[in-house]
């Protein structure tokens, strides 16, 4: 049976552990790899997240900037830490937009994501009070808003390193926290070179991070962490995760697992030729399933309604041992 938790968010604790709960995803974004544009409105981003909480959602998770491949990320002010031991100073905004292109956008600033997810947290919560909502940010002043406006939880792709204020926001805010692991950013993935092995170094810096985040005065009974499924691994590098998925839980913390319609998934399921993201259903299901009996506590996923069928069968499978 996998380890059970207690994760303390903002007003509540969540038992994580007896069963799998499901978070829905609400991508208010032009340009998501998934479904980019499609609830870009609040109105539909809202009636979407009806949907999803109807289908059996435990959580909303709400985000209003698209960190696909390939995407542009702003990862702060100048000289913002983002390794254990590197300083970078980012592009200028004026050296990303003479980049960019039609396909490649400059990053979203800090005011466009408020814009586009306060909207939609302040609707659900005036629908829906008890509403759980997670929000998808590295921005420190976005966790901010949207804590104050009723979420709960902060959704971090960069593991708390991109914003140097990030983690005394959250310590401060007393949410729940998601730590995600990427190696690079976005518009670097096609360069990385291969881990040696990614499942140690996966299990070697989320450690790492959390650590930085206790530190930090982040409360530990607050951080779930998240492998980061295609986010700077190459396809052969998300299996071993998948495979070796109980070796991450030696750090102690409860675990969030996204590999809904992810690239890997499709080659896969198109024997090396690419599937759109809309026919990756199944093997998305089988792989949330692998991860559910292997010890996840969390599964991030497009379609509430089937992965919560499926978590339901891994969950009898696991109290049956």
């Amino acid at each position: 049976m996998r380890s059970v938790f207690q994760w303390s968010l903002a007003t509540r604790a969540l038992e994580l552990g007896k069963r799998t709960l499901i978070m829905g995803v609400v991508n208010v974004t032009p340009d998501s790899f998934s479904d980019g544009g499609k609830f870009l409105e609040r109105d539909k981003a809202v009636d979407h997240a009806q949907r999803l909480l109807e289908d059996g959602a435990d959580i909303i998770d709400i985000g209003g900037e698209s960190t696909r491949p390939g995407a542009r990320v702003d990862p702060g002010p100048p000289h913002t830490r983002v390794g254990a031991d590197a300083f970078v100073r980012p592009a200028t905004l004026s050296q990303v937009k003479g980049s960019a292109s039609a396909t490649n956008p400059p990053p979203v600033s800090a005011e466009e994501e408020l814009k586009r997810v306060i909207p939609v947290i302040a609707e659900l919560k005036k629908r829906h009070p008890k509403i759980l909502i997670s929000i998808d940010t590295y921005k420190s002043p976005v966790a901010r808003a949207a804590v104050n406006a009723g979420a709960e939880i902060v959704n971090d792709v960069s593991g708390l390193r991109w914003d140097p204020h990030m983690a005394k926001v959250i310590a401060d805010l007393k949410c729940g926290t998601v730590l995600m692991h990427m190696r690079g950013r976005p518009e670097e993935w096609r360069n990385l070179p291969p881990a040696s092995d990614i499942v140690l170094l996966v299990k070697r810096e989320l450690k790492e991070w959390a650590e930085r985040a206790i530190l930090a005065g982040v409360r530990r009974q607050r951080i779930v962490l998240d492998p980061g499924f295609g986010f700077g691994k190459s396809f052969d590098e998300n299996y071993p995760l998948i495979a070796r998925f109980e070796e991450l839980q030696a750090a102690g913390f409860p675990f969030l697992v996204g590999t809904s319609r992810k690239s890997f998934i499709g080659r896969t399921v198109g024997a090396g030729k690419d599937v759109p993201a809309e026919q990756r259903l199944y093997g998305t299901l089988a792989s949330q399933t692998a991860l559910i009996l292997k010890g996840a506590h969390i599964i991030r996923t497009h379609d509430v309604k089937a992965s919560l069928e499926a978590a339901r069968i891994a969950d009898a499978i696991l109290l049956a041992r």
